[in-house]
């Protein structure tokens, strides 16, 4: 898997091209115009075993096969690190930016540091905030629509580590900025009258109208020594009419919907295509939906004159069809909706949805013991499938006009033939990265997409013998976009899927002493698969763990069956890398997997 952060500038000079193609130093790692804020990065690369390799003039550990990967500290600006083996010479320049606000010079703010940055849009009554980075000792203020709010400076707060820091360890908060913060909030009130800091600031009549209202672009105001200066922001800001909310329809096939207004923040259940919601905030291309989650407006179409979307739910039913229960959940309008897993239930939240139901019909099913139900809030109502068994086989949500229609699979039809224990179950074999990615790199520039098509179609023919019918999502070196990827999976109905790839670090990652195999899971109803496959591999094949890690990842995300990504070993260790590049290595692991899967199979049947 392609863990390597950044952009760091390379630049080589070789001072014997003959000795250089006869047996070269190479180093893979850091990439030309590589740029990075980590305090630290490993350099990865191989030499010929015989003699030493001297990194500034120092001699650094090596594998037997000759490979490298030594950590070393970064200054801010320029690094150069002088790489020597022999009479060939490599010359390698690391730029490590900051990741401080650069402070202002004089009077002015810090560039790019004003907020809001785009434009913004809120409820009557919500905080808006403004907040700007300036000299230390100053005067600053914001001026929107003729009134005033002042910016104070705020205590120093720690920055917190990227999500990829949990992979080495390092996810402690960093050193607090030295820069100064301004900020200050304001509380704009629709009622009678809008009120804005305290003072009156439109008419009852345009209050009262079911318009929104544009307060225009915040205006940022910095004294200091008794100079003034005036600066625009980026964003305009509008308040919404509560009378008169706009209504959006997910347009995409599964609408991704976020705890924040961009793709920092984390996902929560995809909406499915036709849900329907007001929006009550706007931030750049971003929309707040009314449960509180926040989707791209790309995914969405808005709905002219549509009032805000709101349901009742009478008679709730469940019938058997092929493989699976459905479960029909009849709607006057299509509303977002929650998934809960956990073991032996399955929980779904309908929101902006009030409930009159008197009656459940229910019948006896394969994977279904009882089915509650409670308005737990007003709007919000949540159904509890109470299962027979604590393995999840995934599950399907779509909108049928305005009925929800929920899928639950069932388990896989089980053909008992001796020496063929995996007869009856498909699985979807992903092999990582593919075309112009590549993945990760190994010491000598072997790549990783090159490397997880071997072990795949090894592994492939370990499932077939076992009786499987297996998918691969490919057979060679071709671009397959993430999203090709999990449409095979949605289309394959697998038993399980399966993707395998090969580890590496980010910059600040310990390379050289880093190795393992690592299991990733996202749905809870991969998290057996991954936790058994983890401790099958690391106790059969000896394999030092690095674990097992619920990960957002493309190729966890698909819950139409138990999915998880397999990290093999890492790309970026010397040892692991000769490891893994072993064919008795490679068949063994492939072996391995296959009867974990085997075993793992049999016991949760």
């Amino acid at each position: 898997m392609k863990r390597l952060l950044g952009l760091v500038i390379l630049s080589c000079s070789v001072t014997s091209s003959v000795a250089l193609a006869q047996s070269p130093l190479t180093v893979v790692f850091p990439r030309k115009n590589h740029q990075t804020s980590s305090e630290k990065i490993f350099l990865l690369g191989t030499a010929p075993p015989d003699g030493q390799v001297f990194i500034n003039g120092k001699p650094i550990t090596r594998s037997k096969a000759g490979h490298f990967a030594p950590s070393f500290p970064l200054q801010l600006g320029e690094n150069l690190f002088t790489i020597r083996h022999r009479d060939q010479e490599l010359q390698i320049q690391v730029t490590r930016l900051t990741t401080q606000p650069q402070l202002p010079e004089g009077l002015a703010f810090a560039k790019d540091s004003l907020t809001p940055s785009a434009d913004i849009a809120r409820l009557p009554g919500e905080l808006i905030c403004f907040s700007a980075i300036a000299p230390s000792r100053a005067d600053v203020s914001v001026n929107l629509a003729n009134q005033t709010v002042a910016l104070s400076s705020q205590p120093s707060q720690a920055q917190l580590p990227h999500n990829l820091a949990a992979l080495t360890g390092r996810n402690q908060p960093a050193n607090q900025s030295t820069a100064v913060k301004y900020e200050g909030c304001t509380i704009i009130q629709q009622s009678d009258s809008l009120i804005y800091s305290n003072n009156i600031f439109s008419s009852p009549a345009i209050a009262n109208s079911g318009q929104n209202i544009d307060l225009g672009t915040p205006k940022f105001q910095l004294t200091l020594d008794g100079k003034t200066i005036t600066q625009s922001g980026t964003g305009k800001i509008q308040i919404l009419s509560t009378a008169k909310l706009p209504v959006v329809e997910v347009s995409a096939d599964s609408g991704v919907a976020r705890t924040g207004p961009s793709t920092d923040y984390s996902r929560l259940t995809p909406l499915p295509k036709g849900t329907r919601a007001a929006v009550t905030a706007k931030e750049g291309d971003w929309l707040r939906l009314d449960f509180g989650a926040w989707i791209n407006s790309q995914e969405t179409k808005t709905l002219p004159g549509a009032v805000s979307p709101r349901t009742i739910i009478r008679s709730v039913v469940y019938r058997q069809v092929s493989g699976a229960t459905e479960v029909i959940f009849p709607l006057q309008v299509s509303v977002p909706v929650k998934v809960h897993q956990g073991d032996k239930f399955f929980a779904l939240t309908l929101y902006n949805t009030t409930a009159q139901t008197d009656i459940i019909r229910t019948n006896d099913d394969p994977i279904i013991s009882r089915l509650d139900w409670q308005q737990v809030s007003p709007g919000q109502v949540q159904y509890t499938f109470n299962l027979k068994k604590s393995q999840q086989w995934g599950y399907k949500l779509r909108y049928e006009g305005t009925s929800l229609i929920l899928t639950l699979r069932h388990p896989p039809v089980v053909q008992k033939i001796k020496n063929q224990p995996l007869l009856g179950m498909k699985i979807v074999l992903d092999p990582g990265h593919g075309g112009k990615e590549s993945g990760a790199s190994g010491p000598t520039g072997y790549l990783e997409k090159d490397l997880n098509l071997v072990v795949s179609k090894l592994l492939r023919d370990e499932l077939v013998k076992r009786g499987a019918t297996v998918v691969m999502t490919r057979l060679d070196d071709r671009d397959v976009s993430l999203v090709e990827r999990q449409a095979i999976i949605s289309q394959a109905e697998p038993a399980i899927a399966v993707s395998i790839h090969y580890n590496s670090l980010p910059d600040d990652g310990d390379a050289q002493n880093t190795q393992g195999f690592s299991t990733f899971w996202y749905h809870p109803q991969a998290h057996s698969l991954s936790v058994f496959l983890h401790n099958y591999i690391v106790k059969n094949l000896k394999r030092p763990s690095y674990g097992v890690l619920w990960d957002n990842l493309a190729l966890t995300r698909p819950n139409i069956a138990p999915s998880v990504l397999l990290e093999l070993g890492f790309m970026s260790n010397p040892e692991e890398f000769t490891w893994a590049t072993n064919p008795q290595a490679q068949q063994k692991m492939a072996q391995a997997i296959a009867e974990g899967i085997t075993e793992w199979w049999q016991n949760v049947r």
